[in-house]
């Protein structure tokens, strides 16, 4: 399912381990430990583990977001099927130094059109209150489907699908 994407701004790479300083960074912005939790990577060799269970795990893909002006590294857009879901879901995450410039819908609406082509239906889940990932989701076509609780969370599930010709 992987395969390299790219816009007029950005190029987005499948994850490798040469990536873990950026994940190591990415990991613990204060955005990521409040709307998706601490993975306990405190260090390359953490972020390095942390990557290797991505890669060895068939059902997760993660891209990598760089920017084509100076080929930086400034967040990841994920896809999975998790087994509390019925269809895979898509994700995303970027460096706050990067947010509120249109990169995460750009990055987001590539990576939705080419999953598109292979599943009708995707799925993504956040947290009530992370208003920003909810308008992303919705100018992105996503609509509120249900309510699910995940561990001790309250999550919002949103579904898009393909659209019939």
């Amino acid at each position: 399912m992987t395969r390299n994407l790219n816009t007029s701004r950005l190029s987005l790479q499948t994850l490798t381990a040469e990536d873990a300083a950026f994940i190591l960074e990415l990991v613990n912005t204060p955005g990521w430990l409040q709307f998706i939790g601490d993975r306990n990577v405190k260090d390359e060799s953490n972020a390095l583990a942390y990557i290797q269970k991505i890669l060895d795990n068939p059902n997760v893909t993660y891209w990598v977001v760089k920017s084509n002006v100076n080929k930086t590294s400034i967040g990841i857009i994920t896809f999975m099927k998790r087994n509390y879901l019925e269809h895979h879901d898509i994700g995303f995450a970027f460096l706050p130094q990067y947010n509120g410039q249109g990169f995460a819908f750009e990055a987001a609406e590539i990576v939705l059109n080419y999953v598109l082509e292979k599943h009708h239906c995707i799925l993504a889940t956040t947290l009530q209150e992370n208003r920003s990932s909810i308008r992303l989701l919705e100018r992105l076509g996503f609509t509120f489907k249900k309510m699910i609780q995940r561990d001790e969370e309250q999550l919002m599930v949103y579904k898009t699908q393909k659209k019939k010709l």
